[in-house]
């Protein structure tokens, strides 16, 4: 019997992927800008060759075959360059010919996707419903017992406090026995939180800059920015934008060789020092940079040779506990700018966060604690770590929050929230909840790169390749001809534009309290929940 053709295992056909590539051939150009924009390689130029049926007038002649060659797009098949969702062809086709639709059914490529032994890394997305931080209501208005403001006419002071915030008569101890005295920075209580440069793109990296610095010198807003593991560029790290800047050690020690090089050189501190210790999106697991986005630029930095995998251990190499980290890595940080800089740990969501934070109220050099949470988004963590593990960030606050007023500290150690803020858009809603559950302030990541860089990656599972450094946009990719997309200026225009809409909102949710120069922190009666467990759990209202 003659072959018809092979089937394989991995044989799949269009209807088998997740998107599906539209082309109307009537309208196309045959420009072959769609398949030059592609990031994934998902479509191709190809020949398709054509039978059409010419019939001769009158009967005597028998119909004929003729057969057309013509040119246009071909959807591959092939898991690896499958489409991505992404829409980077349609955004530059000339006449609107081509666009990506997605399959009605859910479940596909979901068997297909790990190859090569290897499971499918994320770009930064959960697939997960809406979260406790959405469902909060505020719920204590002032109207007639309490002098409510009024958002637009009254002056706000939305300020926090990164640092140890001693009592009067310890600090006047510590200072006669060591003449020091913990630092303590004034700080917008909306912070960027750790993207490494690496991670986002060099055009990313500097727009963000760009966005903060102006945020600072021209409309007063003492905002900051988390450098994420791995360095700084050289001339950052010497300019005056420095104190804007906080930087982040963490366990694979990236980029630290020309941090400390640079320390005799720099014209201003740092905000403060951060230590990883872990990240929400995968608890117990170090960070990644894969081989596809370390150029020689990123290798520079680092300290090590280009093309080659980064993984971070999935803890500190010399530390065994948190009692050792603070006698040794805290304060030897404090030591490396004369005492003058907050250092301070950021550990993950997890149950034992009250251990560590019990550890660090009794040395006076821990400057706070930053806790991410579960739905915090990385592009270095596999599916099974961002589906399975971690701990939710608002009853992870609140549980340490409560510890601190049980043991007179709330005012003194400032705890930070990170983790899936924003992430259906209210950011200001959910950061205002987290306050007033006791956080100090709030770390935000993937709504910045979504609201300021225009990201296209959903929990659908559309894009989210951050992780190999084809990112469409130009956000996380290390490719200059796909990062030169983007333009530093408009992100940073889009930044500014991110705060001050963000300021608007956070002041119209204080102002009926009645709060206009300290943030509610902890303000807990200010909040309501239609979940009786979750009411109960939070130790706030249950309103229904």
């Amino acid at each position: 019997m003659a072959s018809i053709g092979t089937i394989a295992p991995s044989s799949l056909s269009r209807k088998d992927l997740l998107w599906q590539i539209v082309w109307d051939k009537e309208r196309c150009a045959f420009c072959g800008r769609c398949t030059a924009v592609c990031p994934v390689h998902a479509i191709e130029l190809g020949v398709f060759r054509k039978r059409l049926l010419q019939v001769a007038a009158g009967m005597e002649t028998q119909p004929s075959n003729v057969y057309q060659v013509f040119y246009g797009i071909r959807q591959k098949t092939d898991p690896a360059y499958s489409c991505i969702g992404c829409g980077t062809c349609t955004l530059v086709c000339p006449n609107d010919c081509i666009i990506p639709i997605r399959n009605d059914e859910i479940d596909k490529l979901r068997f297909h996707i790990n190859r090569g032994g290897q499971p499918r890394r994320r770009g930064g997305r959960r697939n997960v419903p809406e979260g406790i931080l959405d469902r909060i209501k505020f719920v204590r208005i002032s109207m007639l017992t309490d002098p409510a403001l009024d958002a637009g006419r009254h002056e706000f002071e939305l300020r926090t406090i990164l640092g140890r915030v001693l009592p009067p008569e310890e600090t006047l101890k510590l200072y006669k026995e060591e003449g020091w005295s913990p630092p303590v920075r004034e700080i917008y209580p909306l912070i960027i939180g750790s993207m490494s440069f690496g991670a986002l793109s060099p055009t990313m990296w500097e727009g963000l800059q760009m966005g903060v610095a102006y945020l600072n010198e021209e409309l007063g807003m003492p905002v900051r920015m988390c450098t994420g593991e791995g360095g700084c560029p050289p001339r950052l790290l010497r300019s005056r934008f420095m104190k804007y800047v906080i930087l982040q050690i963490a366990s694979g020690y990236f980029g630290w060789d020309e941090i400390i090089h640079a320390i005799p050189e720099m014209k201003e501190d740092p905000c403060a020092v951060e230590i990883k210790y872990g990240q929400g999106a995968k608890p117990g697991d170090g960070g990644l940079l894969m081989w596809y986005k370390v150029n020689k630029l990123i290798a520079a930095i680092r300290g090590v040779p280009p093309g080659v995998s980064l993984p971070s251990p999935p803890t500190h190499q010399t530390l065994y506990s948190i009692e050792e980290a603070v006698a040794k890595m805290i304060q030897s940080l404090y030591m490396a700018w004369g005492f003058r800089v907050p250092v301070y740990p950021k550990i993950s969501g997890t149950s034992t966060a009250l251990a560590v934070l019990n550890n660090l109220t009794r040395n006076p050099y821990a400057a706070g604690l930053a806790i991410d949470g579960e739905d915090g988004g990385t592009g270095a963590a596999y599916n099974v770590s961002m589906d399975h593990m971690g701990h939710p960030i608002a009853s992870n606050i609140r549980e340490c929050y409560l510890n601190l007023v049980k043991v007179g500290k709330q005012n003194e150690i400032p705890l930070f929230a990170a983790g899936g803020i924003g992430k259906r858009g209210n950011l200001a809603a959910n950061a205002a909840a987290l306050i007033m559950l006791g956080a100090s302030g709030v770390q935000i990541g993937k709504y910045i790169m979504q609201a300021a860089a225009g990201c296209v990656g959903s929990e659908t599972d559309r894009c989210n390749i951050c992780n190999i450094g084809l990112c469409p946009k130009g956000i996380t990719s290390q490719d200059p001809r796909i990062y030169r997309r983007l333009d530093p200026e408009k992100v940073a225009e889009r930044v500014v534009d991110v705060f001050l809409s963000f300021d608007t909102e956070l002041k119209k949710i204080v102002a009926p309290l009645g709060r206009s120069t300290s943030l509610p922190i902890g303000m807990s009666d200010a909040l309501g929940i239609d979940d009786y467990h979750a009411a109960e759990r939070l130790q706030i209202k249950y309103v229904v």
